[in-house]
């Protein structure tokens, strides 16, 4: 009886564990098709975030702006451009960015391809004229910082001396509104013409003379094309920046402007300007490196404000108009 009794619960038993057995078989049943996208997802998600962060260490660790890695600068032809390649661009190549130059030749291309998104900063204009062009072209673009800038000049022609001037000299002068302004500025200091009282120098225009007893005519053309023009005219108002690039001096000018209202500025889209891009070209351009750059490379510039290296009166300058008048 008691060995019959033990057989019962050893046969209970084993069939206890062989129920079990099979329903631990039953849970090894192979993922259902859910199961496995579910954990493709999963996977793909965490691959992603994976390469997102790389990709944001891997700026970091180059000192970089992470949605940012390369900068497109525009700027007019000559001293600007030479500037972002032999001291701009390597700086900001160094610190980890890819740094690409587009040279233009006139005042118009730079601001709208920079509104339209094919470049991201220029540089090449005084405030005066991006608050006159951004106005008339309704773009949303805003100054940054101040870069060394060759002042505006006055350069012989067929006259090679201030004294020379007569009755009928010809000067040739720039035709955007904001520079012929400052031409006529420039003749008013010299006593060539006389404008009227209280104008907005920034503004004068040809209704602004008063007075030209000298009878001097104007020729107005495109900035670009003055220093060709120097063989045709008596006199030429001259861009500093297209004076040096056709390979004048500008100690070659008879006289140049007294003002620091020109001084020249950079330009972004105004969403940009509090990206770390920004800032990072806004101290290349003012970094120890840079100005020895401009220093030994732009001697008779007139430098950024913020560099307070600028002397508070240009008696030069001045000295230069009186002897003239």
């Amino acid at each position: 009886m008691k060995l019959t009794h033990l057989s019962s619960h050893i046969a209970q038993l084993l069939a206890t564990v062989g129920v079990a057995g099979i329903a631990l078989v039953g849970c090894s049943k192979p993922e259902s098709k859910t199961e496995t996208t579910a954990q493709a997802s999963t996977t793909t998600t965490t691959t992603t975030t994976t390469a997102s962060s790389t990709t944001t260490t891997a700026a970091a660790s180059t000192g970089i702006d992470p949605n940012k890695s390369e900068i497109v600068i525009g700027t007019t032809v000559g001293d600007f451009g030479d500037m972002v390649k032999n001291s701009v661009k390597p700086q900001l190549e160094k610190q980890g960015y890819k740094v690409r130059l587009v040279e233009f030749s006139d005042y118009v291309r730079p601001n709208k391809a920079l509104a339209d998104g094919d470049i991201d900063i220029n540089v090449f204009q005084h405030k005066p004229y991006l608050d006159t062009f951004k106005k008339d072209n309704n773009l949303d673009i805003v100054e940054v910082f101040q870069v060394p800038t060759a002042p505006l000049g006055i350069y012989p022609g067929k006259l090679n001396d201030l004294k020379q001037v007569k009755d009928g000299t010809t000067v040739a002068v720039p035709n955007d509104p904001s520079n012929f302004a400052r031409a006529l500025v420039m003749l008013n200091e010299l006593g060539w013409v006389k404008l009227k009282a209280n104008i907005n120098p920034l503004t004068a225009s040809k209704n602004d003379i008063a007075e030209n007893p000298k009878n001097i005519k104007l020729v107005e053309l495109e900035a670009a094309q003055l220093p060709r023009a120097r063989s045709d005219v008596d006199f030429a108002v001259i861009n500093g920046n297209y004076a040096t690039s056709s390979g004048i001096k500008l100690t070659e000018a008879l006289f140049q402007e007294p003002s620091y209202a020109y001084v020249n500025w950079s330009a972004i889209r105004t969403k940009d300007k509090d990206t770390q891009w920004v800032k990072d070209v806004t101290n290349a351009y003012n970094s120890e490196e840079f100005k020895q750059y401009a220093h030994k490379t732009f001697p008779g510039y007139k430098y950024p404000a913020i560099w307070r290296e600028n002397p508070a009166t240009p008696a030069a300058a001045s000295a230069t108009a009186s002897a003239a008048k």
